[in-house]
């Protein structure tokens, strides 16, 4: 979740909907000019006792985050406590109940991606080892209950964490129990950025499939195999899901824009305090009626935060966030990127990939939606057939448009190979968090805290 660094209080005043509108077009970028950006969470435990640390507890997250500094990270505060860190290879910032983060740099390709996440981890792992902390990739936490969970000092979770259970079941677990890998990517006209949309949503699925890694809760097999994408179909209809509307004739900056009108507000930012608007109107806020802020109008930097409290499966700020997938360890925070760049980045490849889906109904999109969490894999497919199907002929059209990319590191490897992860789960038909069960069900004997050494970075 984003981190705000200033306030936004002296920022030019919104006159009418059209600088909303110009908002998205503003992000437009030539294919030059286009950059991959990886956001990848972790769990923090205690090697000790395998507990969640405190943001203030003695080797808990402020002191994480302050030992990073000694790597060059700079802090940021909030209200006078530090909840993010910045520097050259993006932010590093804190989820709900201390999910680590990094929200990485706008990259040019693949390898200078897996490089930046390389130095995180390496840098991470040194402090954690001082301070006695150890991190996980999972998409969910196997073993913890939400009580069991400490909550970070940020203000936009207080107003969230207070606001979730009025609109949704399992919007707390949502915040407080699940990782996840993203990547944001760069549109260079509307038409553009509509195709890439379609086709990141028709095939989000699939990306939820191959990371599928959550399939333990509080200590037991949950029955899926993703529970973390589970739980956004019961987190807030009113701003997740699949937009049918991306697949409908004329869909580009005006239709997302209504869109984004219509999710109810969560805050407004201003001197340093969020204040509290959850479940208020944004076009309310244009008229200078907002409840919470009477005779106040937003600034585009209103606009900006508000369109980071939408969590369809993409998203659009000023690129496209691909957000299907579960939270890993270190080979699928590179794949997840060459996925997706390869569908995306590409003419040819996107193209083809358009070509497997178009003919889907919405009916048909919205099953197969429901039916990954638990399936994965083996979640049926409109016109017959599995997932696992098609899975192999989607990693050859990425593997052609990496290939047509031809970025080459010093070893003049293009980056097609970090698809070799997702290539073994399509060989093996084996999803990550299959290949968990079988272990807590085999030779673990049903020890869930062997979890801990499995998933560890």
């Amino acid at each position: 979740m984003s981190t705000k660094t200033v306030s936004n209080s002296n920022a030019a005043v919104i006159e009418d909907r059209a600088q909303l509108v110009d908002y998205f077009a503003r992000g437009e970028k030539p294919r030059d000019r286009w950059r991959i950006g990886t956001e990848h969470e972790k769990f923090v435990f205690s090697t000790r006792d395998h507990h969640a640390p405190s943001y203030d507890e003695p080797g808990g997250i402020r002191d994480l985050l302050m030992a990073l500094t000694s790597y060059g990270w700079k802090p940021v505060e909030e209200r006078g406590k530090v909840i993010a860190l910045s520097g050259p290879d993006g932010t590093i910032s804190l989820e709900p109940a201390g999910q680590f983060e990094l929200s990485g740099a706008p990259l040019d390709n693949l390898h200078e991606t897996c490089a930046e996440a390389g130095r995180h981890l390496k840098q991470v792992k040194a402090v954690g080892d001082q301070l006695g902390v150890g991190f996980l990739g999972l998409g969910m936490w196997h073993d913890k209950t939400r009580a069991e969970l400490p909550i970070m000092p940020k203000g936009r979770y207080k107003i969230m964490l207070s606001h979730m259970p009025r609109v949704g079941n399992l919007g707390l677990d949502m915040m407080l129990r699940t990782c996840t890998i993203q990547v944001n990517l760069d549109y260079a006209s509307e038409a553009d950025m509509a195709k890439k949309f379609r086709v990141g949503l028709a095939l989000q699925p699939l990306a939820t499939a191959l990371f599928a890694n959550s399939p333990f809760t509080e200590g037991k097999p949950n029955g899926f195999l993703s529970f973390r994408s589970h739980i956004w179909s019961d987190t807030d209809p009113a701003r997740t899901g699949m937009l049918p509307f991306v697949f409908e004739g004329g869909f580009g900056y005006e239709r997302y824009t209504d869109y984004a009108l219509d999710v109810p507000m969560y805050f407004v930012y201003r001197d340093g305090e969020y204040i509290d608007a959850a479940g208020q109107s944004f076009r309310d806020f244009l008229e200078g009626k907002l409840p919470a802020y009477p005779g106040h109008k937003p600034t585009i930097d209103d606009w900006a935060d508000h369109l980071s409290t939408a969590f369809p499966e993409v998203r659009m700020k000023q690129f496209l966030e691909m957000r299907g997938a579960d939270g890993g360890r270190w080979g699928r925070i590179c794949a997840l990127p060459a996925f997706w760049v390869g569908l995306l980045y590409d003419d040819a490849a996107l193209d083809a990939a358009w070509e497997l889906v178009k003919g889907w109904s919405m009916e048909e999109r919205e099953a197969l939606r429901s039916a990954v969490p638990k399936l994965a894999l083996d979640a049926p497919i409109p016109g017959g057939g599995k997932l696992k199907d098609i899975a192999g002929e989607v990693l050859d059209i990425a593997a052609s448009g990496l290939n047509a990319r031809g970025r080459l590191n010093a070893s003049g490897d293009n980056e097609s190979g970090f698809l070799d992860p997702l290539r073994e789960i399509v060989r093996t038909g084996r999803v990550p968090a299959q290949i968990l069960l079988d272990r807590f069900n085999g030779d673990w004997g049903g020890d869930i805290s062997r979890v801990y050494e499995e998933a560890k970075f």
